[in-house]
């Protein structure tokens, strides 16, 4: 896992975006119909913020504020750090965790949005990683005669 490549993670992945105008419960239906927990904010080709189901539940309905009339830039986490695409899945990892975050948006050399990694990203490998280790095991105790 350390060794994966953040561009390689989100190569296949359509960008998902939003404006500050946008309002909650549209993000969220937005979110929803892409199986995505975040979104990033952006106007022209930069990033404003980010806008996440923790904030859905911490910023909206926490405090009882109407989804349908509160724009994103109301709730989003304004000027959210970023890391580049040619980084390691780590260093997003090491961010995620001194920040307190799930989410990090990710930019090319330019600055420019070009997707978004996840604390699910490690999981996911890792799950993938324990799954092909138990199909080898099985084998070795099949044929070993276990």
């Amino acid at each position: 896992m350390p060794r994966r490549m953040i561009r390689d993670i989100i190569a296949a992945r359509p960008l998902i975006t939003a404006t500050q105008e946008m309002t909650v419960r549209a993000a969220c239906r937005l979110m929803a119909e892409n199986k995505i927990g975040a979104l990033l904010i952006i106007k022209g080709a930069a990033i404003t913020g980010i806008f996440t189901e923790r904030d859905v539940l911490n910023k909206v309905v926490a405090p009882s504020l109407d989804p349908d009339s509160t724009p994103l830039s109301q709730v989003m986490v304004a000027n959210p750090l970023t890391i580049r695409a040619g980084k390691p899945l780590a260093h997003a990892l090491q961010m995620m965790a001194e920040g307190g975050f799930r989410h990090v948006p990710v930019v090319d050399d330019d600055g420019v949005p070009v997707g978004m990694v996840s604390a699910r990203d490690a999981l996911g490998q890792d799950m993938v990683d324990l799954e092909n280790d138990l199909k080898r095991m099985e084998m070795l105790e099949n044929s070993i005669g276990y």
